[in-house]
């Protein structure tokens, strides 16, 4: 990240300040104004200019027979394929090994066949460091797709900063970052975990409010907004109980009985969950074995979707909630033929696809058109190209790359079926543009981030004019 000092002062910090309005009043509108269209991004842009002026790695070929390394385009990947994540990342390797394969179905990138270096850091925070190092070092991957935890990609960051590498991550996330070689592709909190609350609000009539999460970084920054967000709408401090556990935890009997007696006040509760891994199975069997149903108190998820419900019994599970920018269930034409290449791909029908998988598609895509654009796979130029790309998503629109690095989503609340599918409840009429540092904190609410030059800074302080806000 840069740290620039002051951009300009007087009327250039003027300017500044009508950036940072812009973009805010883009993210604040109602979702039916929330649209993002060539309009929109050229104002983006326009105000921006202005402002400114003021374990070991396996090689995986894809292509056609032995290929010589300076006639391939390697591409990382860098997903948990053991320990307690890799029920959620598992597949998210194996999406990508599906759209590379398709890529060189095209005749490749640059005239060259992509080649997948696929490494496994084991759910080892430290570990993926390493492997990220190693990717980019020995390997010499053009791009990594990678991660799942914020906790994972904290730990990386400073290598693709030092290294200049590109890291695609492709998971909900918390906010209050925005980094020069990262491409935030899941949900920021205002595409995902705002938008679960209002829907909880304003739907179901909720009035307290379980924060229940892991106990690492996305929980806890998450929740710290989610704290701030009810408050501001009104919620006493009594209506709030938050509670975190370790990765992996098992023992939900204590942890659940508490929930039960905070709902059990005379007003509705619900919980809203950032449990992340296999720690989900238990909680919600335990919700069963308690009598909680989704009548009684509904939960709704940032963690769970397809995937962590394939092979599980999902009766007990019925009518909860999860807030994601994708599901299976979307019809639309784009979606059904990313399913029928899946399950061509992968050898089996009853695979599901997700979230993340979707982030996956958009984010790989991106990187093929700014690599096309670009001509070249060298990353300065490809972060010069790839703000303002845009391409198809699953829910029948498209979509952008935002001067943030992180990029428009629709957002759907969709809830559990028995044949472990979701049906969609609520949806935004339109995109909303992925907000990296939140309204609702003190340190964050002034910062804004574009990567574009001459600006290039991902904590701007439209307040003090200058590069380097400290956010949360």
């Amino acid at each position: 990240m840069h740290n620039a000092g002051e951009y300009g002062s007087g009327s250039h910090k003027i300017q500044a300040n009508r950036l940072a309005r812009d973009l805010r009043n883009i993210e604040r509108r109602p979702p039916a104004t929330s649209r993002i269209n060539r309009e929109t991004f050229m104002s983006f842009t326009r105000n921006a200019a202005r402002a400114v002026l003021a374990a070991a790695a396996v090689s995986v070929p894809l292509a056609t027979g032995a290929l010589a390394q300076d006639d391939t385009i390697k591409v990382g990947i860098l997903h948990s394929l053991s320990g307690t994540m890799a029920i959620s990342e598992t597949t998210l390797k194996d999406v990508m090994l599906m759209l590379i394969d398709e890529q060189n179905k095209k005749g490749g990138l640059l005239g060259k066949q992509l080649e997948a270096v696929v490494v496994d850091p084991a759910s080892d925070w430290p570990l993926f460091a390493e492997k990220a190092r190693e990717l980019i070092e020995q390997d010499k991957v053009a791009a990594v797709f990678g991660c799942w935890t914020s906790v994972s990609r904290k730990s990386v960051l400073p290598v693709f900063e030092e290294l200049n590498g590109l890291l695609f991550y492709p998971v909900q996330y918390e906010g209050e970052e925005s980094q020069r070689n990262i491409f935030y592709t899941g949900a920021a909190p205002n595409q995902q975990a705002i938008p679960a609350v209002d829907y909880l609000m304003d739907a179901e009539g909720v009035e307290r409010w379980v924060l229940a999460g892991t106990d690492y970084v996305y929980p806890r920054t998450t929740n710290k907004i989610l704290e701030a967000y009810l408050k501001d709408k009104g919620v006493a401090e009594e209506d709030i109980m938050i509670n975190y556990t370790p990765f992996g935890h098992s023992d939900w009997q204590t942890i659940v009985a508490d929930i039960k007696s905070f709902g059990s006040g005379g007003k509705k509760t619900a919980v809203v969950s950032t449990i992340n891994g296999d720690a989900n199975v238990p909680f919600y069997k335990e919700l069963a074995n308690q009598g909680i149903d989704a009548a009684d108190i509904p939960v709704v998820a940032f963690s769970v979707g397809e995937e962590e419900l394939a092979g599980i019994d999902t009766g007990p599970l019925v009518g909860h909630l999860a807030a994601w920018n994708y599901f299976q269930s979307v019809d639309t034409p784009e979606n059904a033929e990313f399913i029928e290449t899946w399950h061509g791909f992968i050898g089996d029908d009853e695979r599901v696809t997700n979230d993340p998988m979707e982030a996956h598609y958009i984010g790989f895509n991106m990187w093929v058109e700014a690599v096309e654009k670009a001509g070249t796979t060298d990353p300065d130029a490809v972060i010069d190209a790839i703000v303002g790309v845009s391409v198809p998503n699953l829910t029948g629109g498209l979509s952008t790359m935002m001067p943030n690095h992180h990029i428009t989503k629709p957002v759907l609340i969709g809830e559990i079926q028995d044949d472990g599918q979701f049906e969609v409840v609520w949806e935004t009429p339109g995109l909303v543009v992925g907000d990296e540092w939140s309204d609702f904190l003190p340190d964050s609410k002034d910062l804004i981030a574009d990567w574009r030059e001459p600006m290039s800074c991902g904590n701007f302080n439209v307040a003090t004019g200058k590069c380097g806000g400290k956010g949360s």
